[in-house]
């Protein structure tokens, strides 16, 4: 057979050789290689070939050779655990991102000096480089090896697998765990490793199910790698939104007033204010009209828009009002539609669009809320576009174009954007999705916007567009998206006469820019750490008097800059000025005016910047020309720093 490596070369060999062997043979195999491609499915390096194969060899630079490296590094915590711990049962551990988890049954917490010995054992068994070995059983053959060492949530998943299929599973010494692979050749292919933290997770995600112990850990090729990512993670805890907007006084999530329920303090809310105000402004000007919905609806409403069938269990109970259910909404779409619905429309009032900065409501379990990225109330940043057929184009290339001016305006630079297309579970026919895919993608490529292929990846009512952004610590964020919907102007029967004077049903675009206020507030806290550019502050200066002498002096340039526009604060406590400045720069503020008996004399301010930096002297008027140019949105810079 003729084994070909990709963008290499190519030799012929007997059928049943190894893919190692192969990529041997070829000089193509490295201690850097982990696993493989074998015509475009990833494979252990252990593989027999059975037929002409071209092989793609996978590192760790590749995301693929990162997950088989860190799923097996999932199986070395795990079985680190077992010689530890024998009484622990075994349950999943996948690979993450950045790393990987695994849960265990066990009668307890893992605590702080667990994982010491933990990683200590892990070590151990890196040291061993125990070879990795691919086992095949038939289901009850595996229901029966798994059951005689004890672990029953292996027997159970097992249980619910299709009969017939050859059920796999991965040794390396005496340790065996239930595994589709690939894994790494031996333990020793892994070099730094780091246990992170603990956490309960309940077992296949249900709170009806009992509690797990969640080990979470990560794993690279060299210690360097490690410490590297270690630092940003650190980093990652400094910026938290959660912490960060407790120590600026911005938001506070408290048990009197309900899990995800989120109290936004007045320096949070003046953020918010400038957030919501730029973003009816920008709606405005783009050809948009703001509507208002209330908060609650009849719940058959929800039940002509499908919710009820298909959102149900993300919904709060209905409550009972006058005979009738309501429902608090989970959503905005069926008040715009009804809005749209209201009066006869003609092919020449579309394209209609509707925005509206709408408070929702969603019941998310207690164990998946977290600060303002997950919550329970929240403003959703959104849209409907009502048009033709020949009009998704252009409408979707009118979003795509406001949607980067937004993000940009925020500070953001870096996008991934994904096409995402029919999923299995659809309604609507091909030619409805055909056309609205096309349209997606026409968009996207006369924009010249690099896209990647999400195939099957769409809502069942028609393709999307998702955007994610990343943030300055490389994180991507999902906050934009852009889905075409043939279902809900179905479902209410929504028309408009066309230029032939006979009804026709419009298309539906679904659109959000932001995502919610909560969330992408979150992120920008973590973006800046904080620090947030000057036309975003909450406070954008602050005046310092050094002595009572300069009190009625600092309290005159504060009320200019006031009247003047700017959110500027006066600090005329009879404190030390270092103690002034260093409270100002803890708070994050941008520019701090000091004045002592000389700038009193010559009407002038001495200028700092949060970061420490000495601006030096300007006069008042200097003053206010520098906030005005670091307040103008279209200065902001793109790499934030905090």
């Amino acid at each position: 057979m003729k084994v070909v490596v990709k963008n290499g070369p190519a030799l012929t060999i007997d059928n049943g050789g190894s893919v190692q062997t192969a990529l041997s043979s070829l000089g193509a195999l490295d201690p850097q290689v982990l696993a493989a491609k074998v015509n475009g499915q990833v494979v252990d390096l252990s593989k027999p070939l059975a037929g002409d194969a071209t092989i793609e060899p996978l590192r760790f630079d590749s995301m693929e050779g990162r997950e088989v490296y860190r799923h097996s590094s999932t199986h070395i915590m795990a079985q680190a655990v077992k010689e530890l711990f024998p009484s622990a049962q075994l349950t999943i551990g996948p690979a993450l991102e950045d790393g990987f988890y695994y849960d265990f049954a066990f009668d307890r917490p893992f605590t702080p000096e667990d994982l010491v010995k933990i990683e200590e054992r892990v070590a151990e068994i890196i040291g061993r480089n125990l070879t990795i070995t691919k086992r095949e059983f038939s289901k009850p053959e595996a229901i029966d090896f798994f059951r005689s060492r004890g672990e029953q949530y292996k027997v159970e998943l097992i249980e619910g697998f299709p009969d017939g299929e050859p059920i796999t599973a991965y040794s390396q010494g005496d340790f065996v765990d239930l595994c589709r692979g690939p894994h790494l050749p031996t333990t020793g292919h892994v070099g730094a490793f780091k246990l992170l933290t603990t956490a309960g997770a309940y077992w296949r995600g249900d709170e009806r199910n009992p509690m797990l112990q969640r080990i979470y850990g990560t794993s690279f090729p060299t210690k360097g790698e490690l410490d590297a990512h270690l630092a940003r993670l650190e980093e990652i805890k400094r910026r938290d939104h959660r912490k960060v907007g407790k120590e600026l006084d911005l938001i506070s999530i408290q048990d009197e007033i309900g899990p995800g329920l989120v109290l936004w303090h007045p320096k949070g809310a003046a953020i918010r204010l400038l957030i919501e105000n730029f973003w009816r402004e920008q709606h405005i000007k783009d050809g948009y009209e703001l509507v208002y919905s209330p908060h609650v609806a009849r719940l058959d409403l929800w039940k002509t828009s499908g919710h009820v069938d298909y959102y149900r269990e993300n919904m709060f109970a209905a409550m009972k009002l006058e005979g009738s259910d309501y429902q608090l909404k989970p959503m905005n779409c069926p008040y715009h539609i009804m809005i749209y619905k209201s009066r006869l429309r003609s092919y020449r009032d579309l394209p209609v669009r509707y925005g509206e900065l709408g408070t929702v409501y969603r019941y998310e379990r207690t164990g998946v809320l977290h600060g303002l990225l997950r919550v329970r109330g929240f403003t959703q940043d959104d849209a409907h576009l009502f048009c033709r057929p020949d009009q998704i184009e252009s409408e979707v290339s009118r979003v795509l174009d406001f949607t980067f001016f937004m993000l940009r305006t925020f500070g953001f630079a870096e996008f991934e954007v994904f096409l995402s297309t029919r999923p299995k579970e659809s309604v609507g026919g091909d030619e409805h999705w055909s056309l609205a895919t096309s349209a997606l993608e026409a968009a996207l490529k006369g924009r010249n916007i690099a896209f990647q292929l999400d195939a099957g990846g769409g809502a069942f009512y028609g393709p999307k567009i998702d955007i994610k952004i990343k943030d300055a610590l490389g994180r991507s964020w999902q906050c934009s998206t852009v889905q075409v919907d043939f279902n809900n102007p179905e479902r209410f029967e929504l028309g408009y006469i066309g230029e032939d004077g006979k009804a026709h049903q419009p298309i539906m675009i679904h659109r959000a820019l932001l995502g919610s206020i909560e969330r992408f507030f979150g992120i920008l806290i973590e973006h800046y750490g904080g620090a947030f550019p000057t036309w975003l502050a909450p406070v954008q200066a602050v005046v310092m008097s050094i002595t009572d002498n300069q009190r009625e002096y600092a309290a005159k340039v504060a009320a200019d800059m006031k009247a003047s526009g700017f959110r500027a604060d006066a600090d005329l406590r009879n404190e030390k000025i270092g103690l002034k400045i260093r409270e100002a720069e803890k708070a994050k503020i941008p520019f701090m005016f000091v004045v002592g008996d000389r700038e009193v004399q010559s009407g002038s301010v001495s200028v700092r910047g949060r970061s420490g930096a000495n601006l030096g002297s300007m006069t008042v008027a200097g003053a206010l020309d520098l906030l005005r140019r670091e307040a103008d949105r279209g200065a902001q810079q793109l790499s934030p720093t905090s």
